[in-house]
């Protein structure tokens, strides 16, 4: 039900813009309006997003463990899945960001001939690094459409991405990037179709933005190495929205406002979604903080104050009761 709810969604968007664009020629709604409507929604919505989680009050030191925590008894403390330094915790996030790491150490529990089996699971996270840094090297490669002249860290990114020197169909070299997102991206939808159990727990936000995203690439693709798109009208398009001079090239086809459009609804999608796992690993306690309970008191500041009372003085209470009970006490 998720899957289908996700997928008619995705292909009404791209009716949705064909319709606009090519049949009633809505341009500068799709070519102007809503990009700027999307970056506004992105940006207020990161920001809004962002400060509510910073406002959040964290009292106790919460962090996942993973790892021999520090003692002085000879055993040796694993520094970076159970930190107990400011540059333990640094070093933590830095794996956790550009490696992964917390990914790369899941497991997975299968029932096999009535036996528990437990073993690694590797293939998630090649699946997720793999579509995160071809998703980065994209993004970073079409800063070139936003810029009067590519700089040369831009140029160099695209040189490496095709470094293969491969023309398909007498195209455009061919990006590497283009083909692994692609194949990632259909391995993480697969997963969610094909694995009962991740199936079960998977809702139309879970496949939702992996179509939008494949509907993204895919449109992308077809520009690229199928149909000829002007790409000097499409710069001119995306610098005069960058320099708030908008302008609607006649020569920009239906499939570049199509794509350009489901990066819109992306953008606008992003920060009410789970994609702000992307903010969100910064802020989260279970991952920022470091592990030093033992080290240091933590008290709830708002925490209001508790009369206590020793055990003598709950005994002189209930003595007699608890003797009736036949509780042992202290005094009779």
């Amino acid at each position: 039900m998720g899957i289908g709810i996700a997928l008619i969604s995705v292909l009404g968007l791209i009716l949705f813009a064909y319709v606009g664009t090519a049949l009633i020629g809505l341009n500068v709604l799709f070519g102007v309006v809503f990009p700027y409507a999307a970056f506004i929604i992105f940006v207020v919505g990161f920001i809004y997003r962002v400060v509510k989680w910073g406002k959040s009050p964290v009292p106790y030191r919460i962090p996942t463990t993973a790892g021999q925590y520090y003692s002085s008894l000879g055993f040796k403390q694993n520094k970076i899945d159970n930190p107990s330094t400011a540059w333990g915790v640094a070093l933590r996030m830095f794996f956790e960001v550009f490696t992964f790491r917390s990914l790369f150490r899941n497991t997975k529990a299968e029932l096999m001939q009535g036996r528990l089996y437990i073993g690694s699971s590797k293939w998630l996270w090649l699946g997720a690094i793999v579509f995160h840094y071809s998703f980065l090297i994209i993004f970073l490669r079409h800063m070139r459409f936003f810029t009067t002249e590519t700089p040369w860290v831009i140029s160099t990114i695209e040189s490496l991405d095709s470094f293969l020197q491969i023309h398909i169909l007498g195209s455009p070299l061919f990006y590497i990037t283009n083909f692994t997102i692609f194949v990632a991206l259909l391995y993480l939808l697969g997963r969610r179709i094909f694995d009962s159990k991740v199936k079960y727990i998977s809702l139309p936000s879970d496949y939702f933005p992996l179509f939008l995203i494949l509907g993204i690439v895919t449109t992308g693709i077809l520009m690229r190495y199928f149909f000829k798109v002007d790409v000097t009208a499409i710069k001119e398009l995306t610098l005069g929205l960058v320099y708030f001079k908008p302008v609607i090239p006649k020569e920009v086809g239906s499939l570049f406002y199509i794509h350009l459009f489901l990066v819109s609804v992306l953008f606008a999608y992003f920060p009410f979604s789970k994609l702000m796992h992307m903010a969100g690993v910064f802020l989260s306690p279970t991952r920022n903080l470091a592990n030093n309970n033992r080290m240091k008191r933590h008290v709830n500041p708002w925490e209001y104050p508790v009369k206590h009372r020793h055990y003598e003085e709950y005994e002189d209470e209930f003595r007699e009761k608890m003797k009736k009970a036949g509780i042992p006490v202290e005094k009779e």
